[in-house]
This record gives structure tokens, C-alpha cells and sequence, in this order.
């Protein structure tokens, strides 16, 4: 009896272990999807009506649709007041300081030199950046929106 328990559980063992095994083909079946679809794209690409340099219009989005907000606020301690400029990106608005200095500490590491102000209903925000003309805070906002899609324009409000 003991030896038939032995038996069925190193049967089972080694079955389980043979069923969980990956199957290549199942594998070899999506690459071979994936590169049929890029095979297709690359031929959609080069059978693509080609447009002569002199049809393309180049214009500036319309600025008049960029909304933008006017709060009064204030920079935390240890902020340079002197970078705050008229227009500034808002990549985050907390009402918990260790999230707005996380989202501060992240949009650094992306290269920009964040400040942390807070408004009169108590809330931080984050701004990436600012600028005294608005053409030039939508420019940064629209590069900004790649990696976060809420960034908006905050006016100073004096």
C-alpha cells in the first residue's frame, strides 16, 4: 500500500511537471502573427502615396482653446521664488506632502527643476515649469502631457 502511494505521487509529480512545460510551437505561432503584421505595415509604408514637400501646411495650434487657471499662492520652504515666473505647467496637484514631493522628485529626474507651491485651499502643487509668456508654458505643457496627460497652465495670480 505505501509503495503504491509513493508510486502515484511521484507519477503525479513528474506529470505536473511535464504539463506546465511551455509549448515552442505556441511560442513560434505568435512570433510568426507578429511578423506577418510588420511585414504587412512595412508594405502599407512604401505603397503610400508620397506627398511633395511643397503640399504640406505647417501651422501652430490655435492657443485661444488652452484654458488656464489663476490661484494666488505661496512657495514652500526651501523653494527658489526666484524661478516662478507668470505661467507656469502643473504636472500634480496633492493635499498629502509626501505625494507632492514623490511627483516633485520624479519630474527632476526627467530633467526639469520642479517647485512645490501651495495654494490657499491648502493644496500642493507640483510645477515643472514657468514661463512669462503663455505661448511658451502651452509649448512646455503639450511636451509635458506625453507622461502625464493632466499636466495645466497656472496663472499667478499677484
Amino acid at each position: 500500500m505505501r509503495k503504491s502511494v509513493i508510486l502515484l505521487s511521484t507519477l503525479f509529480i513528474a506529470l505536473s511537471f511535464v504539463g506546465c512545460k511551455p509549448k515552442q510551437s505556441a511560442y513560434r505561432q505568435v512570433y510568426e502573427q507578429a511578423k506577418q503584421r510588420e511585414i504587412a505595415q512595412n508594405n502599407q509604408s512604401t505603397t503610400a502615396p508620397q506627398v511633395e514637400e511643397e503640399d504640406v501646411i505647417v501651422s501652430k495650434p490655435a492657443q485661444s482653446d488652452v484654458t488656464v487657471r489663476k490661484e494666488r499662492f505661496t512657495v514652500m520652504d526651501g523653494e527658489d521664488q526666484s524661478r516662478l515666473q507668470r505661467f507656469s505647467v502643473v504636472v500634480g496637484s496633492f493635499s498629502n506632502p509626501t505625494n507632492a514631493r514623490g511627483r516633485k522628485a520624479e519630474v527632476e529626474a526627467l530633467g526639469y527643476k520642479a517647485l512645490l507651491v501651495e495654494n490657499e485651499m491648502g493644496m500642493l502643487r507640483v510645477i515643472a515649469s514657468s514661463f512669462p509668456t503663455r505661448d511658451q508654458a502651452v509649448t512646455s505643457r503639450d511636451a509635458l502631457r506625453e507622461r502625464y496627460p493632466d499636466a495645466w497652465l497656472l496663472e499667478l495670480d499677484r
